[in-house]
């Protein structure tokens, strides 16, 4: 079997701290950590942006990485995480479950991983 080109993982994180999702500065540290921790190499500052209105309000974050890139939305409505990594280079995606879990204060979370070719 040819060797996957790319790895490709969305989170949906529930029930996340609120304050943390609400904060450009946790978001900033949670990509750093994140990315020491899946061993990337970030290219680039972190882009944040809080935009949006109603049910579709809150930051957005960017971050790219040598490899490809790190990006996610945190809705203010929900206190809802959706984090989608994308490299061509390997990764656990079991640790960044466990670790953006944690970081967020999620105890409910869905998460679908693919190998691209």
């Amino acid at each position: 079997m040819e060797k996957p080109w790319g790895y490709s993982l969305q989170l949906e994180l529930k029930s996340c701290d609120p304050t943390i999702i609400r904060s450009k500065e946790k978001i900033q540290e949670y990509v750093i950590k994140l990315c020491k921790e899946i061993d990337m190499v970030r290219h680039g500052d972190v882009i944040i942006e809080h935009f949006g209105s109603g049910n579709k309000e809150g930051y957005t974050m960017v971050q790219l990485i040598e490899t490809s890139n790190i990006t996610a939305h945190f809705a203010n409505d929900t206190d809802t995480s959706y984090i989608d990594i994308f490299s061509c280079k390997e990764y656990n995606p079991g640790a960044v479950l466990k670790f953006s879990m944690e970081f967020f204060g999620s105890n409910e979370a869905s998460s679908d991983f693919r190998l691209r070719y």
